[in-house]
């Protein structure tokens, strides 16, 4: 009796030992996200590169992602400009109609993430309620702290900045300082570009984090043993022949 505890004991052990095994390997085979993923907007005026904070804003970064990956900005419009203030797109068309194929439900706001709206940064928009963005997203062209999560207001919310611009801030200046007029599809003024500013094309770069190459160090040669020196014979001792008696 006591002989099978003992084997019972020793089959448990063994499948806990494979499934430890088993858990690792599935952890090792997943490949790490990037923390700071980039992503490229093609443009009718140019490239812009974005450097996203997924540890600072993991919803808002996730979220727009998943419309980067599933191609839902290209062909839309950069739709509301104001020089003094950002430069919005994500939601609408060359001919100003509001493309709604594709869209995502409404996200958690991210503002209380300690990022700020400076020049350069990108957000989410989103309606007078917080937790309302979708797909629209602005990038600030000056520093707007009156959007910035305060918590010593009454309506703290603020709006989610969750990245920034790396590369082609020119670019984010001349749809800045384009020509601008009032559209009948959007009230608001003169903010819609009068040439349309089209976001062409969306590419996340460099999904997974490469991992490190561990070159393989060169063998040392190893010294060939001196040959052993084979044992000297020894010579058999003779017998004494015995005497034959007389």
């Amino acid at each position: 009796m006591m002989r099978l505890k003992v084997y019972a004991l020793a089959i448990a052990i063994c499948v806990s030992s494979v499934a430890t095994v088993w858990a690792e390997d599935a952890v090792k085979s997943e490949p790490k996200k990037n923390p700071l993923p980039k992503v490229k907007l093609e443009t009718s005026l140019g490239d812009i590169v974005l450097e996203l904070d997924r540890e600072k804003a993991p919803i808002s970064v996730e979220n727009f992602l998943a419309y980067v990956n599933e191609g839902f900005y290209e062909g839309l419009i950069f739709h509301r400009v104001i020089p003094g203030f950002m430069i919005q797109a994500g939601g609408m068309d060359a001919q100003m109609d509001k493309k709604r194929d594709g869209m995502h439900s409404a996200i958690k706001l991210e503002s209380n993430n300690g990022l700020k709206n400076l020049r350069g940064t990108i957000a989410m928009a989103r309606m007078n309620a917080p937790d309302t963005a979708t797909s629209q997203f602005f990038i600030n062209v000056v520093n707007n702290s009156m959007l910035d999560y305060k918590a010593s207001q009454p309506n703290p919310n603020g709006y989610a900045v969750f990245g920034k611009v790396v590369e082609g801030m020119d670019v984010v200046d001349k749809i800045r300082n384009t020509e601008c007029i009032a559209h009948p599809k959007y009230p608001g003024g003169k903010v819609v570009p009068e040439t349309p500013v089209v976001i062409k094309k969306t590419t996340e770069l460099g999904k997974e984090v490469p991992e490190a190459k561990v070159e393989a160090k060169p063998e040392k040669e190893k010294a060939t043993p001196a040959p052993v020196p084979a044992p000297e014979k020894k010579a058999e001792p003779k017998i004494p022949e015995e005497k034959k008696s007389e």
